[in-house]
Parts: structure tokens; sequence; C-alpha cells
């Protein structure tokens, strides 16, 4: 099947090539692939993406070989969200390219290492994952000679930008348009937000077990969870340990899918949606049902107070976010400790912004060394 054919057979309100806001730089098409499967595979072979293989997800690469990290969790995204496309009818080409590219920015040591840099930039900008993937593939990924930066199409660019303040969306052009009016990205973006909530949710209550700071004893005060682990036991009554915890897991997602897919079709049919341009003008459409979003709540709640806010994963983080602001203190002090290309004279915002650009391009194991590079003793 052609690609332009694949395209002839997705929903009216889908992304397509046609309808495409285009490149920033223009490019002759490739007669093999879509402008979004050209997008993915860029990001695919993207130096940032590669390095989310050793970025923490929850768990600090170190601490075990089977936790996720942000690269199989950036494939679980797209995986979840291809199947949603699939089922409506969407471009499965464009959604794994935004699934794929939507953590490429993230700091070593996930939301502490972010947290810890936004606090390190307060003065000159702040500093934001999302940001900072639009960054990474407009103008930091160095591989082509004809521009910086992977030169996605605008689709895929709006769709890894999820969130956005207003004074920074103003700075963005196209981009950031639909920050200051109101209107909507593609159904494909919407949809790879929500994945991504199903994905981090389920697969943390699996790797929370794993770790042994969550229990199934305690995750059946979640009453979802509770529903489906029951389920699991009624028809499986002698399972137990991991394989009891991937079969609740997997219903879990299921669910979710089910009731996103009929909740989003329900809201499309509702406003009479027909083109992409009635999905922009339109209220947000892809949505899960107010029961599932209150199950969704729940879930997030418990995590929270008993896997995120966990002693044992504050103490990782505490230490990651005094390692990562000693490491910007040292460089802004000292920018000759820098690599040549990130240093810069003169321009103090203009530096920290290269600061944070070496500093969240580090793997958790990179930064570790850096770290002991520069203040330990041990490394003259």
């Amino acid at each position: 099947m052609t690609h332009n054919h694949y395209e002839s057979t997705l929903a009216p309100y889908a992304a397509t090539a046609l309808t495409s806001r285009g490149r920033s730089m223009s490019e002759p098409e490739d007669p093999t692939r879509s402008m979004y499967a050209r997008d993915r595979d860029r990001i695919v072979h993207a130096t940032a993406f590669r390095r989310l293989e050793y970025k923490t997800q929850v768990f600090v690469n170190h601490e075990g070989d089977l936790f996720r990290t942000r690269l199989t969790h950036s494939m679980e995204v797209a995986q979840i969200a291809r199947s949603l496309a699939r089922q409506m009818r969407l471009n499965e080409d464009l959604i794994e390219a935004i699934a794929l590219a939507h953590d490429v920015g993230h700091t070593p040591f996930g939301h502490a290492g972010q947290d810890a840099l936004n606090e390190c930039m307060r003065d000159f900008g702040g500093f934001e994952h999302n940001l900072q993937s639009l960054r990474i593939v407009d103008s930091l990924e160095l591989r082509y000679g004809a521009f910086n930066g992977l030169n996605l199409s605008f689709e895929t660019r709006e769709g890894i930008l999820k969130h956005c303040a207003r004074n920074n969306a103003a700075q963005l052009g196209d981009v950031g348009e639909r920050f200051l009016n109101g209107t909507q990205p593609s159904l494909e973006a919407q949809i790879t937000n929500l994945a991504d909530a199903i994905a981090y949710n389920n697969h943390d209550i699996d790797d929370g077990i794993r770790s042994g700071i969550l229990t199934l004893d305690g995750m059946r005060q979640v009453a979802f969870f509770a529903q489906c682990h029951d389920e699991v036991r009624l028809l499986y009554p002698d399972l137990r340990g991991r394989r009891e915890v991937l079969e609740t897991v997997r219903r879990m997602i299921n669910a979710m899918v089910i009731d996103l897919t009929e909740q989003t079709q329900a809201n499309i049919a509702q406003h009479h949606i027909q083109t992409i341009h009635d999905v922009r003008a339109a209220p947000r459409l892809a949505a899960f049902s107010p029961q599932m979003h209150a199950t969704m709540q729940a879930l997030k709640k418990y995590l929270m107070e008993h896997l995120y806010r966990q002693y044992q994963v504050m103490r990782t983080s505490a230490k990651a976010t005094r390692m990562l602001k000693k490491l910007f203190d040292a460089f802004m002090d000292e920018p000759r400790l820098l690599p040549p290309d990130y240093q810069i004279n003169g321009d103090p915002t203009a530096q920290a912004r290269q600061v944070a650009d070496y500093i969240a391009g580090m793997t958790d194991r990179y930064a570790i060394k850096e770290y002991a590079r520069i203040f330990s003793v041990e490394h003259f």
C-alpha cells in the first residue's frame, strides 16, 4: 500500500500530508515514505532518542536492569497510541512520531531533574522538558547538511509541545499559536498525550511492585485496580507473582484504551467533526469518560502518595537535585569547565541556556560521572 493510498483510508479529520502545514524548510517529498513516517525515522536515528535508554522513568538507571527507562516508556506510549489510532482511523505514522519524540528533552533523573533545572534557570527563562524536546528537534540535533535540527513537520512539532506558558508560546511562532488563541492540536496529538498517561500510570504500578515499594494488597485500595485484580483471581485462582501483576495491569490498560476510544468517538460525533480544521476549532475531543477520568485521578493520587513520594524514591530524587544544581552552579561560575561548543562569553542568559542544554542532554550515569570528575578529589 502506498502512503498516499494509506492516507486516503483514514478518517476525514485525520492529519495527512495534503492538509499538513509543512516543514520549516521545504524538502522534496520522499517517494517511499509519508511525511510523518519520515519524521518518525529521523527521531529514531536522533542522538537524543538513543540517550533515553539511560534516563530515569521512576527508578534511576543503575538501580536495576528491569525497570523502565525513558526509552522503553516512549516505545510503550507509541504502541498504545498506535492501537488507538488504528481503532479511530487516525494517522499512525504521525502518532508514532509524536510518541517517540515526546520525552527527548527530558533531563536525567526524571521529574526531579527537571524541577532542579527549572529552579536553576528561574532567572534565565526557566526550563520545561516539552520545550526542550521541541528545541532539540528544531535546532540542537545536528545531523543534516541543509539545516539544524530534524526539520520535522508542523503536526509532529505541535504534538511534541503538549504544554506551554503564554510568554514562551509567543516566542515560538506558528507552533505556539494555539496556546495564545485557544485552539486545539490534531487528534493525533491529543490521543498521544492521553496514551502517555495510560502508559506511565500502569507501568509505574508494575515497576513499583517489582521494586517492593508497592504491594498488591496496598494497590487494592484503588477500587479500579481491585476490580481488575479480582477478575484475574477469578480466572486464574492459582496465579501468583509477576504474572498476577501483569495480567491485572493488562486489564487496566485495555479498559482505559476502550474507554478513551468510545468517549473520543462520541465527542467527535457530538461536535459534528468533518475535517482537521473542525478538530482545531472544537473543544478538546480526546478524553476519558467522567468515570474513567475519576479512576485515573484516584490512581495518580495513590501513586503520588505511595510511590513517587516514598522515602526511598525521595532520597534518590534529593540526591539528583543536589547533583544537578551543583553542576549548574559550577558551569555558570566557570564556563571553561564546559566543552568548547557550550561556552559563551559575556551573556549570562545565553550561557545559562547552554548549560541547561548540556545538563539536560546527560544520561543518568553521565551526570553521575561528570559530577565525580568535577567535585571528587579521586578524579584528579
